[in-house]
Order: structure tokens, then C-alpha cells, then sequence
């Protein structure tokens, strides 16, 4: 049989596999393409784990969702801070953006634009000026300036944008331009406009809720600053307004995350846009921590402030950092860690995860084969502790299309068939891979790691000849489809996982070795094993 009908023989074998996966996990699946598989879910974020839980007790509590604007000018943040509003703006990040110039057309450009390859009439300088002036507008977006460019010169794109680059080089020299705009710093600065916009138009009380970014010019980043974070604020607007409704929809909202008692701390910060004396921390005992945390600050909204859009109701205002409640909750100290944990977190695989990057390299990809794969390993079984000299028969008889006679022999002196580390079985523990003997070879487990290991650790269900029948009858497969006539594969002492067929995911291995943790599957094994082809 050739090689190109091992290979036909394999995909079918692959389809197949397929198609009875597909049928196990009750996916459809269509004759035209292969079904798609869902081994696992993906794994969902901590910090958008707590937002949703805070979204689902905001909606119990009877509060609207709504988005508030992110983009706030700076005439707002003196109309809600008053003469706080300068020590605010320090922390807000300004917008700006690139100007947009007059770009002039002289001989002088349109002669460099000729050197390009580029000709030109007076058509073509017309459509380029035409360009240029509604790009100064505001008509041309900077998207497509080099696509518009191009086609009133009637070249391709990319040679309109090496005109752009050679010819006009003022653009790559301008600089950006601050505006009156700022992010959002408090999510107090969206619910004044937003209140504005609503307080005519619905029935009191208004109950409005809204989890979304602020941000923040902090000097720098560190273990309890970030420059963006969440606020899950909450107001509600009504025509009377007390202190106790703060305490109640504070009290509320966090009992669904399982705090259990609570206590209210005047807040020595005092903003300006709250009344004097009614801006309250909230301290929750959460019984996992057998601590009080600080995890929410509310407020009255100050008549000043409200009165300056137009507002005559009064209004309570609870914020809750979802970053704080999250690091409660997950017991996480920095709050790097717990937003980027790709980037801050100590880099950590558990033994499964480890186990399931260390596989069997090479494999039979034919029915065929994977038969012969199980009948190396049952004669082992049967026969391992046979004294030598010895020799058995695994398999005679037609392997893909061809006559083969396949024995594990021994020809020395007074040993066994098989080492005795063949039935080695993979264990990850701790970060380690080890070769462990089953409880009976060679006597008891006696050291005490390697206790541990078979006790607690992460079987592969992989044994040293697993690896080596998988390879065996891999490597049989080959004989065949090359036309050899024999082969001999001697397995004597295990150093390396190669050594027993086996192949680590370069990912385990960097882990392994980063955190210092070992390889062990050393052993005597001593198998061989003989193909011959009989015709």
C-alpha cells in the first residue's frame, strides 16, 4: 500500500471520528463540511462577572438602565463642582485632535508629484485642490483622504499614498490641538445631563441606574490606581428625598453579594455637588473576609447644583467602584491583577492543565494500526514478567494490504520480557511530571513525593508503553507504505519524555521550567519490538 492510500485511509478514519463526536454531543452537523465541536465554554472575566451581577441587582431593586455621555465639556464641571471644578479638571483627561491645515498646491508640489510617476493636467490638479479643500471642511474624513487622493489622480491607492508621503509632508508634522471636551471623570458629571433631559418628561420618582468607564489622569498606575475604571452609580430623583433611602439601596444592593451588616461613615472628602454633611460611606462585614471594607459612597445631590439645570427635585446618588466590589470578592490586593491578569498576575498552570498538553507524539492514523497499537500492549500485559530469553507473536496476518509478522522478543539472559518501569504512568503534581510504578512492581511506593504524586496529583492516563505501542505501530505503518521489508524498534532506558513517545506543549515546558519544577520519567523499559513484511 502506498503512502497516498495511508493518507486517504487516515482522513476517512478522521471524518468518521468527527461525525461520531458530532453524534455523542447531539451537534448537528452537514455532509459538506465537518461539524463543529464544543468541547468547552470560554472562560468569562472576573470584573465582568461582578458588573453583571451588579446589573442584575440594580434591575431588582427596580432601577432603569440607562448610558450616560462620556464626553463632557468643561463648562459642566464648573456648573457641578463650583470651586472645585479646577482641582477636578486636573484629573480629567482633555480630547483633543489634529488640525485640519490649508494645503497649498504650487509648482513646485505638483513637479514632485510628476517625479512620482504621476501625470498630470490641469483636470487632475483641479480634482486634487477639490479634495484638499474638503478635507479642510471636514467633508473628506482622514479615512479617506488617500483613497479620495488617488482617484482625482487616477492611480492606485498605494501610489496615492506615496504622494501623500513625499509630497505632503506638513500632515505627518501636525500636531494635536486641545478642545473644551472632557472624559468623563465622575459619572455624577452623565447624570446631570441626563436628569436634565428626563426630570420633565417622566412620572416621579426616577430610578435610574448605569455600570460604565470613568476615567482618570493619575500620576501613575500602581496596585490601587488605574486610569479608567467602573462606576456602578445609581440616582434616584423624587419631589422628597432622605438619607434613608441611600442607606436602604445601599444595604439592598449588597446583600447580594452576601454582606451581612453594614455601617455609614460621614465621608471626610465632602464634594461640592452633594449637600454639606450628607455625603456617607458604606462599610459592609462580609463574612468570608470576617471583615469591614469600605465598598460604596452616597450622597443628596447638592439644590445649587441641580438648580443650575434647571432641576427643583431632590436626588440621592449611590456609586459603587465595580473594581472594588470585584477585588472583594476575589480576595484580589491589586487591582492590575485583577483588570489585566494576562499581563499582572504571576502566571500559574495547574496540574490538569499541564496533564493536558503532555500527549502522545507519534500515533497510528489507521483502524489497522490502532489495532495493532492495542495488541502490542495486551501481549505486554500478559507476558511482561515472562523470564528470558523469550519471544512472542503479537500479530500475524494482512495490515494494510500487505502480509506482516509483528513479535516482542528478549534474547538476553536471565531478565523479563519487559523493564521494570514499562508500566510507568505520567502524573503531574505540583508542576512536576513524573513516571510513577504501579503499587505491586518492584515492591510499595517508598518515597514520599512520589507518594503524593500518585495520592493527589493530575493522572495522564498515559503509561510508558502506551507511548511506545502508539509509536511501534506508528512506525509500522511507515514500513508498509515505504515497501521495507523490516524494522526493529529497541526502547532500553527512559531519560525523556522522547524517549517514551511522549511530546509537552512548549507552553508546559517554559512553565516547568520558569518555576523550577522537574521532568522525571526516567526508568529501564528494555522492550523490542520486530516488524517483518512476509511478502
Amino acid at each position: 500500500m502506498k503512502k497516498k492510500e495511508i493518507i486517504r485511509l487516515a482522513k476517512k478514519d478522521f471524518e468518521k471520528a468527527w461525525v461520531e463526536t458530532a453524534e455523542t454531543l447531539k451537534k448537528p452537523h452537514h455532509d459538506d463540511q465537518y461539524p463543529r465541536l464544543y468541547l468547552k465554554t470560554g472562560k468569562s472575566h472576573n470584573l465582568y462577572d461582578t458588573i453583571g451581577e451588579l446589573r442584575k441587582a440594580y434591575l431588582q431593586l427596580g432601577f432603569d438602565e440607562v448610558i450616560n455621555p462620556v464626553f463632557i465639556e468643561e463648562d459642566h464641571i464648573y456648573r457641578q463642582f463650583g470651586p472645585e471644578a479646577p482641582a477636578v479638571l486636573d484629573r480629567c483627561f482633555y480630547l483633543s485632535g489634529l488640525p485640519r491645515p490649508d494645503i497649498g498646491l504650487g509648482l513646485d508640489k505638483i513637479e514632485k508629484i510628476e517625479k512620482l510617476g504621476v501625470n498630470l493636467d490641469e483636470d487632475k490638479i483641479g480634482n486634487l485642490k477639490e479634495v484638499f479643500r474638503s478635507y479642510k471642511k471636514g467633508d473628506v474624513s482622514g479615512d479617506d483622504l488617500v483613497h479620495d487622493l488617488a482617484s482625482s489622480l487616477e492611480v492606485d491607492d498605494e501610489s496615492g499614498l506615496r504622494v501623500l508621503e513625499k509630497v505632503f509632508p506638513e500632515l505627518r508634522e501636525l500636531k494635536p490641538l486641545a478642545s473644551t471636551s472632557t472624559l468623563r471623570s465622575h459619572m455624577t458629571s452623565g447624570w446631570f445631563l441626563t436628569l436634565q433631559s428626563l426630570h420633565q418628561k417622566k412620572l416621579m420618582p426616577i430610578k435610574l441606574f448605569s455600570i460604565d468607564r470613568c476615567f482618570r489622569r493619575e500620576q501613575k498606575e500602581d496596585s490601587s490606581h488605574l486610569m479608567t475604571y467602573h462606576s456602578a452609580s445609581c440616582v434616584w430623583m423624587d419631589d422628597e428625598m432622605t438619607m434613608d433611602v441611600g442607606m436602604a439601596v445601599s444595604e439592598n444592593l449588597l446583600h447580594h453579594f452576601g454582606f451581612e451588616k453594614f455601617k455609614f461613615m460621614p465621608d471626610e472628602k465632602k464634594s461640592k455637588y452633594y449637600i454639606p454633611t450628607t455625603q456617607t460611606e458604606v462599610y459592609g462585614y462580609h463574612p468570608k473576609l470576617k471583615d469591614w471594607v469600605e465598598v460604596a459612597t452616597f450622597g443628596l445631590y447638592s439644590p445649587l447644583a441641580l438648580s443650575k439645570y434647571g432641576m427643583d427635585k431632590e436626588v440621592m446618588n449611590l456609586g459603587v467602584g465595580a473594581e472594588r466590589i470585584a477585588m472583594i470578592l476575589k480576595q484580589e490586593e491589586d487591582i492590575r491583577a485583577l483588570v489585566y491578569p494576562q499581563i499582572y498576575q504571576k502566571w500559574h498552570l495547574n496540574d490538569r492543565e499541564i496533564a493536558s498538553m503532555l500527549k502522545i507524539n507519534d500515533y497510528p492514523s489507521t483502524d489497522d494500526g490502532r489495532i495493532l497499537m492495542d495488541a502490542i500492549i495486551n501481549t505486554c500485559q500478559e507476558n511482561g514478567e515472562t523470564p528470558s530469553p523469550c519471544e512472542f507473536i503479537v500479530f500475524k496476518g494482512e495490515f494494510l494490504g500487505k502480509n506482516i509478522e509483528v513479535k516482542i522478543i528478549e534474547p538476553e539472559q536471565n531478565t523479563k520480557l519487559l523493564g521494570p518501569a514499562a508500566w510507568n504512568q505520567v502524573f503531574v503534581y505540583q508542576g512536576n511530571i513524573v513516571g510513577i510504578p504501579p503499587h505491586g512492581l518492584e515492591g510499595e511506593i517508598q518515597d514520599h513525593f512520589t507518594s503524593s504524586a500518585a495520592e493527589k496529583g493530575q493522572s495522564t492516563n498515559i503509561t510508558y508503553m502506551d507511548g511506545i505501542a502508539a509509536q511501534a505501530a506508528y512506525k509500522i505503518e511507515e514500513l508498509v507504505a515505504d515497501w521495507d521489508e523490516k524494522i526493529k524498534l529497541r526502547t532500553t532506558i527512559s531519560r525523556y519524555i522522547s524517549d517514551v513517545n511522549l511530546k509537552l506543549n512548549d507552553i508546559a515546558l517554559n512553565y516547568i521550567t520558569s518555576e523550577n519544577k522537574v521532568i522525571d520519567v526516567r526508568g529501564p523499559i528494555f522492550c523490542t519490538i520486530i516488524c517483518e513484511v512476509l511478502d
